[in-house]
């Protein structure tokens, strides 16, 4: 790190803190700490909640995964093709999510199943929130400590510090400070500018290493016999982590998960009315199209720097970045610090400075976004159902940033005494289960069917979240001595510890804990007491329908004409184009869908010709070398189209927050319904 690689760090933390701080005078209401006044437009949304969702911790978490798998997890991923396009043109999830009007997950399960029910969920949901977000800021500064070659520790006054606690109290502190400056406006604003940087930066690292590595020495690498599952989707054998049932369950978890993971909740209220939270969803399906490319190219590219024979040798790059590796003693640290201990061999100065900035803005914009997600989660949800007066606004935004601090105090301590036993991928599956493996089956049932009962919630969420906690502790245990078990022909107790440690992933586990909760949230719904939901009052339809304050007319949104129903054909209908739907909606959305309908057709066809012949390995070294390059291309694309809609909705954000009314009864609160359960 030259001096120039510092300022430009410098210069891209002084923008994003005058960003945030300038939003403050726009939070002076609990709805708009919360959900920006329901301000937002599609692409702002895209763009910041990828940025939050594509945070240092998960950058981790796919170098990991793609060191060891490279090219055939982007050939399994494509099952989600299908998906993705099916649950982007229905709304799956978030179109009625955004009906109902709820600033909070909780706030909606309270009005569909009671008030104990959204303290269960809210107490559930804000646990597994923070254990899961607990090892974020350890991750992240262990990644910045490697990449920048900090000390062990500094003196300061005449103390030595730690390098690692003082680093994630730094990072930490400018997180709150953006958070606590505008609540989810800030949030918004500042997540869009990292996000837009670090799309533009990881297009131009990807380049560079394109062009000095180049695709020859890679592919050199990827024909060695210990690598083939890096290349050939079809002989996975030996890969037991990140094998076929690894994505399979990823499919089920995709369906099954919207909403359920809170994290990043204030995108999911944020957005002018329903229609522009569709829209938000179906724009959000390029993230993991192309925009995560840089996480299949940097890990491809530190195991070609590590061992292809033009790095090595005394003095070389991949030597000495190997004997670095090699001087960590935890395995599971030495495997996630590869790829930052590697970059600053692989890119050049001021590359180096734009990746670290774009990195710190990684970290910063998912530590905002979850502080102000947990954080709020506890007050909204938690504390304030228990209140029989509702509080000032003023008191309210305080309790608010109070809740905010109480978690990242914790996340620090609880960073502090973590240590990596698993994979980051695993780790986070498995502790998120704990929440989305019932709340899941509490969602979906709650929002498309009427006969789900608070009985079957109750059920779903105390099943998921006790096989989930189990689970969790089993695998953060030392491994159990499977001697102590009962001696029989059945195992004990001891003996399934061990079974649970050893043999089943995360993946896996998240995967049974949500069979079991859907399982009883359906019997009990209809075994149980009959129950029967006023879904139109919920999802505001009808005689309960209500308007969107912020909402401007359709044309102003999207910046075209409505089409005349006439022309309106009943294909559109039928995938979902309704006649909210203006033209360039529908441009926008056949666009997004062709591409992951196209990979779908040739997912099939390539997974029937492999299954019925031996494919060599050469010919998919070709067919990734053109998918690389086709992949590229279209993610320049896509980083212009987002970051040109994404300024153009964050003027029109500034405009409608000068002009709507705030609601001092939009905290949170639910009316009561006589006939809704306590």
């Amino acid at each position: 790190m030259l001096t120039i690689d510092w300022l430009i760090i410098l210069a891209v933390l002084l923008v994003l803190t005058v960003a945030a701080v300038r939003t403050r005078r726009h939070a002076s209401s609990v709805a708009g700490f919360l959900a920006a006044e329901r301000c937002g437009g599609r692409y702002l949304i895209t763009v910041a909640n990828n940025a939050a969702m594509v945070g240092v911790i998960s950058l981790v978490w796919f170098f990991e995964q793609n060191f060891d798998v490279g090219f055939t997890t982007m050939w399994w991923q494509l099952m989600e093709g299908p998906a993705l396009v099916v649950m982007a043109l229905s709304g799956w999830v978030y179109y009625r999510y955004r009906q109902t009007r709820a600033l909070t997950l909780a706030q909606f399960l309270e009005a569909r199943y009671g008030r104990g029910f959204r303290v269960l969920a809210g107490l559930v949901a804000f646990a597994a929130g923070i254990i899961n977000f607990g090892i974020f800021p350890a991750v992240g500064a262990r990644f910045f400590i490697a990449m920048w070659g900090l000390p062990e520790s500094v003196t300061v006054a005449g103390l030595q510090l730690g390098m690692f606690p003082l680093l994630m109290a730094g990072l930490l502190g400018i997180s709150l400070l953006f958070v606590l400056a505008g609540g989810q406006i800030a949030v918004m604003v500042t997540d869009f500018l990292q996000g837009s940087l670090g799309q533009i930066v990881f297009a131009a690292v990807i380049g560079w290493i394109l062009w000095t590595i180049g695709w020859d020495r890679m592919a050199h690498v990827l024909s060695q016999p210990h690598t083939e599952q890096l290349v050939h989707p079809f002989r996975l054998q030996d890969e037991t982590r990140f094998d076929v049932w690894y994505y399979l369950i990823g499919v089920l978890i995709l369906f099954y998960t919207p909403l359920g993971w809170q994290g990043t909740a204030g995108y999911y209220t944020c957005a002018i009315d329903a229609h522009e939270a569709k829209m938000a969803n179906i724009l959000n399906g390029w993230r993991p199209r192309v925009l995560l490319l840089i996480t299949l190219v940097l890990p491809l590219a530190v195991r070609t720097l590590l061992e292809h024979p033009d790095f090595g040798g005394p003095g070389g790059a991949g030597t000495m970045v190997a004997a670095e590796l090699a001087a960590i003693d935890a395995e599971q640290l030495r495997v996630q610090l590869r790829v930052p201990t590697a970059l600053p061999a692989l890119l050049p100065p001021v590359l180096l400075g734009l990746m670290s900035a774009a990195l710190l803005g990684a970290f910063i914009s998912t530590h905002d976004t979850y502080l102000h997600s947990w954080g709020s989660m506890f007050v909204q949800d938690v504390v304030l159902p228990w209140r029989r007066r509702p509080l000032s606004p003023r008191a309210h935004l305080l309790a608010l940033r109070i809740g905010i601090v109480a978690v990242a105090v914790f996340i620090f301590f609880f960073s502090l005494l973590y240590q990596p036993t698993q994979y980051v991928s695993m780790f986070l599956a498995l502790t998120g289960s704990i929440f989305v493996g019932g709340a899941g089956a509490a969602i979906i049932g709650g929002l498309y069917w009427r006969r789900g009962s608070p009985a079957a919630a109750w059920t779903a969420m105390l099943i998921g979240m006790g096989f989930s906690t189990v689970s969790v502790v089993l695998k953060q245990l030392p491994s159990i001595d499977v001697s102590a078990g009962a001696p029989g022909p059945l195992p004990g107790p001891a003996a399934i510890g061990r079974w649970i440690q050893d043999e089943l992933t995360g993946q896996e586990l998240t995967f049974v804990s949500i069979l079991c909760s859907v399982s009883g949230y359906v019997l009990v719904s209809l075994l149980g007491p009959r129950h029967e939901h006023d879904m139109d009052r919920l999802l505001h339809r009808g005689r309960f329908a209500a308007e969107e304050p912020a909402a401007i007319d359709a044309g102003a949104t999207a910046g075209h004409a409505p089409a005349p129903p006439s022309r309106r054909r009943r294909w559109a209908a039928m995938i979902g184009i309704g006649e909210e739907f203006t033209r360039g909606d529908v441009v926008a959305t056949l666009i997004t869908v062709a591409w992951p309908a196209a990979w779908s057709v040739m997912f099939l066809l390539g997974t029937v010709y492999n299954l019925s012949a031996d494919v060599p390995r050469g010919t998919w070294l070709d067919f990734w070398h053109g998918w690389l390059w086709l992949t590229y291309a279209t993610s320049l694309v896509v980083t212009v189209w987002f970051t040109v809609g994404g300024a153009r909705d964050l003027v029109r954000l500034r405009r409608r927050l000068r002009t709507v009314r705030p609601d001092t009864r939009d905290d949170g609160r639910v009316e009561r319904d006589p006939e809704m359960p306590a």
